[in-house]
């Protein structure tokens, strides 16, 4: 599953996350950008309702396995939308978390690093399981890498677009 994190670690890169986040709005208010200062603000907001969003889901390994993804996976960038809050549907969350999981390392594998890599997760709890959208744009170097685990997939994945610069999947996980 990656390495384990110890609650010193964590609050460790949270701290250094937090920080860079206030340098930000600070260098833009010595620099007089009021309203670039504000809009990282309102970023700020809506990051953390959709932390508060995704720790609601009642899926905790994957909820911690996406917060953690940007200190763990440098090689892209993740960004992650829970669609609306959501009494508890209970799906298999170390189903979805160990396939999430095998898709980030098969993903780190296959792309070029140190490009503008971005993965985007759309999470929409619906009544009977949860749709997962996943939407990658970068540079894909390794396709065959990508093509052999959708082919030993442990979920059901609809493959939406694939190209060099483009990979959209959707999972749906059932109750």
């Amino acid at each position: 599953m990656g390495k384990e994190w110890d609650i010193v670690e964590v609050l460790r890169h949270s701290r250094h996350d937090w920080l860079n986040k206030l340098q930000l709005i600070k260098g833009n208010l010595d620099l007089n950008r009021i309203d670039r200062a504000k809009a990282v603000i309102d970023e700020i907001v809506i990051e953390t309702q959709h932390e508060t969003k995704l720790s609601n889901l009642q899926m905790p390994l994957l909820a911690a396995l996406l917060l953690k993804s940007n200190w763990e996976n440098p090689s892209f960038k993740l960004e992650y939308e829970v669609l609306h809050d959501s009494e508890s549907i209970k799906v298999d969350d170390a189903g979805m978390t160990n396939w999430t999981n095998s898709f980030f390392l098969c993903l780190n594998q296959s792309i070029e690093q140190f490009q503008e890599n971005h993965l985007s997760i759309t999470i929409e709890p619906q009544s009977n399981g949860v749709r997962f959208f996943f939407d990658f744009s970068g540079i894909i170097i390794k396709r065959i890498l990508i093509e052999q685990f959708l082919t030993d997939s442990t979920v059901n994945v609809v493959v939406k677009e694939f190209t060099e610069n483009e990979l959209a999947l959707e999972v749906f996980m059932p109750r």
